[in-house]
């Protein structure tokens, strides 16, 4: 199982509709409107790094709002 976090910023004023869109997705989490540099955070699940790759630019990146995505992969060392 791969986990990441999709940090995410959005156009004005779309932040709680984007999060409640992804929020829906298959293989989210969680995904919660927040402050700071970024405007929604999601915690994303996925079998492989490819599925999780699918769902980022297949899935989350086609939510209508969104500007700019950053994915981060969780490491266990």
């Amino acid at each position: 199982m791969v986990n990441a976090y999709i940090l995410i910023q959005t156009e004005v004023g779309k932040a709680a509709e984007v999060a409640s869109t992804i929020a829906g997705l298959p293989g989210v989490a969680t995904a919660e409107d927040v402050t700071g540099p970024y405007d929604v955070i999601v915690r994303a699940e996925a079998s492989s790094v490819d599925e999780l790759g699918k769902l980022v630019v297949a899935s989350v990146q086609g939510v209508d709002g969104i500007t700019r995505t950053l994915t981060c992969p969780v490491v266990h060392f």
